[in-house]
């Protein structure tokens, strides 16, 4: 056993600090990101990426958020016919395929790279990124698919970080316990300050000439600019992107009593007036929920390690698009960048005690 005393930080440890701009309107700031990955291809467009959650990464998001330039990684639970009846609603530069380790997961994701869908981006996604079995995967997945981007994870430090790229990952997908339904850090104590392993992982990507994702953790768009400014260069989110029509979840009406009551014309109150408010349930992929949906239920060997909330329900994802791409670009001219690009380079983080105001937060 041994501790490691260097202080490590998470979104809510810091803010950015302001520096001389240039800038003189946020409509001015680029928020569109060009790479070329170790395998040679190259992507373009806002790299922010809606988690392959259900609720979340359907196909109806990843139409919705190809109109913004903004990518979707599809639930695991697509099968190759999904894929073939809903060819109008992916975009080949803005959905991600999704896969577990199993040699079935392998045979599916195959199948749905060789079905002709021209799809680039492959995520192998599990919880714990840091077994031998899921580096021997990725090794025989690259073997079969070397031209496909892959993405691999969830780890959290420079080392795993770096082996998982030279095992054949183009990208690491970083974050472990972070996310809003997510009980890892409460079930096993496993965990890392997201804002630390953003900067520590991206480090050791950018060495190797890899890339990374910053999965989890953001409850905002001040969290997400944090994330770019550490150095990530995407930013995967879950409960940001849950609630929306395009998740495809049902809502589901709750009626409230508030308390205000009917006022009659002789000024005597009558009945209490009830508020409707609407509802869309999200869950954590490794909630019992999910597994109950997936897998049959929860395995005797293991433990739930997510929860299962009911959201607001938001509407269409356009106006939360709108409200997440506008708090970037203000970030940037806060900082003087002109692009998105140049957003790290021009960030300054300030360790603080407190965020915000919340007086009339409830």
């Amino acid at each position: 056993m041994r501790i490691e005393e260097d202080l490590k930080l998470d979104f809510k440890d810091v803010l950015i600090r302001p520096k001389r701009s240039e800038a003189k309107s946020r409509k001015d700031v680029n928020l569109r990101r060009k790479y070329t990955f170790r395998n040679g291809t190259t992507w373009e467009g806002i790299p922010i990426i809606a988690a392959n959650m259900d609720g979340v990464g359907t196909f109806g998001m990843s139409k919705a958020l190809m109109n913004h330039d903004l990518m979707t990684c599809l639930v695991k639970s697509y099968t190759k016919e999904d894929y073939l009846e809903d060819q109008w609603t992916w975009s080949k530069q803005h959905s991600i395929i999704s896969t577990g380790i199993s040699e079935r997961d392998l045979e599916n994701v195959s199948e749905i790279i060789n079905m002709g869908s021209g799809l680039d981006f492959v995520c192998i996604d599990v919880a714990n990124g840091y077994t031998e079995h899921f580096v021997n995967f990725i090794r025989k997945f690259k073997e079969r698919h070397p031209s496909n981007t892959l993405i691999a994870g969830n780890v959290v430090t420079a080392d795993m970080t770096q082996e998982l790229i030279l095992a054949g990952a183009d990208i690491v997908k970083v974050g472990i316990g972070p996310g809003s339904v997510c009980t890892t850090r409460i079930k096993t104590g496993v965990g890392y300050p997201q804002l630390s392993a953003i900067m520590e992982c991206a480090d050791a990507a950018h060495g190797l000439g890899g890339h990374i994702i910053a999965d989890g953790g953001c409850t905002c768009p001040g969290d997400v600019a944090k994330a770019f400014a550490a150095g990530a260069d995407f930013v995967m989110m879950g409960g940001m992107f849950a609630g929306h029509t395009e998740g495809g979840g049902e809502v589901v009406t709750k009626r409230f009593k508030t308390n205000e009551y009917e006022v009659y014309f002789n000024g005597e109150t009558g009945n209490p007036i009830f508020e409707e408010k609407k509802y869309v349930t999200f869950y954590g992929m490794s909630s019992d929920t999910a597994m109950n949906k997936h897998s049959g239920g929860v395995a005797p060997y293991r433990a739930s390690e997510g929860r299962t909330v009911e959201v607001p329900f938001k509407g269409s994802v356009d106006d939360t698009v709108k409200d997440l791409l506008g708090g970037l670009r203000s970030t940037c001219t806060y900082v003087g960048a002109s692009s998105l690009k140049q957003l790290s380079k021009c960030t300054t983080f300030v360790r603080v005690t407190q965020q915000f105001n919340g007086v009339f937060v409830k």
